[in-house]
């Protein structure tokens, strides 16, 4: 019996990290929304459906010590792969299952008890109909009432140019038997000569130009996982609204933040035509059609409490910001998922400026002189949008326990993988309760300063340089400037000065203030 359904098992997901599944980000989802969301101080339980490598559920345990987690994934290789992890960074609010999805939603699998949170990322567009089903039938079950559920999926109409070029890939593999990687790449070939034939499915497709020069040079990992799935459908918001409702899930907003603030991008026009449509579903479906959404990222509550406007202002305010760029790099015309956004600089810029000192609540950022008398709603969206930019990350400020040492065990371990590879590509921090992006040479200077504690205060640059240098040649991994690989070792030496310098300049104050060193 083929225990996949249809999913592409043989070869593993990619190792990512995930903000939305954050308990912090999908309660901030939730307040800006007007919708009570869960307390984090008195203890939370989590259950991620399909985890994957587990990298998402692990950093949210070190981070949380006070929550319990638990995962579920069907692939074996990534219920062990995860468990590694967990187990090397000696984690114990965490717990993994081998059990599908069916087992899960009618009580085969351990004795559950019910989760404040239940999240599924690239799930649900990619497995059957009759999974779909068990998905919401463990919802059911298992979710708490006022629990918060996370769903992202392909969505439509954003697909609907790309749908034969998926169907094409699957049926080409079928008639190839191959591991799925060597399958992919093979369609992808095929393609690309369909589309040199002159195909009138490409020509009279544009959009499929960019598509296709994404899949040459995308992971093939995550490829297989986006595309080779014989039941791979793309959905309409509505109709996940209407799969959610019998686990009596209310739809409280988009974990793309930007999608919050409407005037962002729905012109007067849009809204006149929204206006003549009072069915809540079918009206976000419609932002979707004025935006062409390829992925939603859906957060659903169940039994959702509308929050009066005083709750929302004093919630807001308990959630802090940090900052993950240097101040030079924020930009105040944002390109956003809804399109360019224009800030008004002088109210974001003087929010930068503090958060380049510290990280800080949105009460303490609302009492800048600079802001005026701006409430909590306003800090709320700048903060929403910074975040959305990629330039601050959210998190709520309470007493959620101390996570410094289960951080840095996991960021050393992270380290310490960089010398076989580059599949971790996050740092934890214990202020922000989140992930960081870390290039891979970070990843080596954290390596060697977690071994040297003193270098991150007083470097010596010269000796940085050769361990670096020293890790780089054991990995086997070689860097690149502007697309050529430098091999040359003093060539090397010289490229690791440049990026050694400006990361002690700019990257390491933003380490500092979030305590990842």
């Amino acid at each position: 019996m083929d225990w996949t359904s249809g999913y592409a098992s043989d070869i593993e997901y990619v190792n990512g990290y995930y903000r939305e599944q954050n308990p912090s980000f999908l309660n901030f989802v939730c307040v800006l929304n007007g919708i009570e969301p869960v307390r984090l101080d008195q203890g939370f339980s989590y259950f991620e459906l399909g985890f994957g490598r587990g990298f998402t559920l692990n950093m949210l345990a070190a981070c949380y010590p006070q929550a319990q987690f638990y995962g579920a994934d069907f692939n074996p290789a990534h219920v062990v792969g995860a468990q590694e992890l967990s187990r090397s960074v000696g984690l114990d609010n965490i717990q993994f299952l081998e059990n599908s999805f069916e087992e899960l939603a009618t009580g085969q699998g351990p004795e559950l008890q019910q989760f404040d949170f239940i999240a599924l990322h690239g799930i649900y567009t990619w497995v059957t109909a009759l999974n779909r089903q068990h998905i919401v039938n463990f919802i059911a079950r298992y979710l708490k009432p006022g629990g918060i559920v996370y769903v992202s999926y392909n969505a439509m109409p954003g697909w609907a140019s790309a749908l034969p070029l998926q169907r094409l890939f699957v049926e080409h593999a079928d008639l190839h038997p191959a591991r799925s990687d060597l399958q992919m790449n093979a369609a992808i070939t095929f393609a690309s000569q369909l589309k040199d034939a002159n195909a009138a499915y490409f020509l009279q497709n544009g959009v499929l130009e960019a598509r296709m020069a994404g899949v040459k040079t995308a992971n093939v990992h995550y490829l297989v996982h986006e595309y080779m799935h014989k039941h791979w459908q793309p959905l309409y918001h509505a109709d996940v609204a209407r799969d959610m409702a019998p686990a009596k899930l209310n739809f409280a907003g988009s974990a793309e933040l930007s999608m919050t603030y409407e005037n962002l991008y729905l012109t007067p026009e849009r809204k006149e035509a929204l206006a003549q449509i009072s069915d809540l579903s079918f009206r976000e479906t419609l932002k979707d059609f004025c935006l062409n959404t390829a992925f939603r990222k859906d957060v659903y509550v169940r039994g959702a409490r509308t929050l009066p406007a005083s709750r929302r202002e004093e919630l807001l305010r308990e959630f802090s910001l940090g900052l993950l760029v240097p101040r030079a790099e924020v930009k105040y015309e944002m390109k956003l998922l809804v399109g360019e956004v224009s800030t008004t600089e002088a109210l974001y810029a003087p929010v930068v400026a503090a958060l380049e000192r510290q990280a800080s609540s949105l009460a303490e950022l609302g009492q800048l002189p600079e802001l005026g008398a701006i409430n909590g709603s306003g800090m709320g969206q700048i903060a929403a949008l910074l975040t959305a930019a990629n330039y601050t990350e959210i998190c709520w400020r309470g007493e959620l326990g101390d996570n410094r040492r289960a951080v840095e065990k996991l960021n050393q371990f992270v380290a310490q993988q960089t010398r076989f590879g580059d599949e971790f590509q996050n740092l934890a921090s214990p202020v922000l309760r989140s992930a960081v992006s870390a290039s891979f040479v970070e990843r080596l200077l954290y390596k060697v300063m977690s071994e040297n504690k003193r270098e991150a205060f007083e470097p010596d640059f010269t000796r940085l340089i050769a361990q670096t240098q020293a890790v780089l040649l054991e990995s086997g991994r070689v860097l690149l400037h502007e697309g050529a690989a430098i091999t040359d070792p003093e060539d090397v030496r010289k490229e690791l000065e440049i990026q050694v310098g400006a990361f002690f300049e700019k990257k390491l104050p933003i380490w500092r203030q979030l305590g990842i060193v």
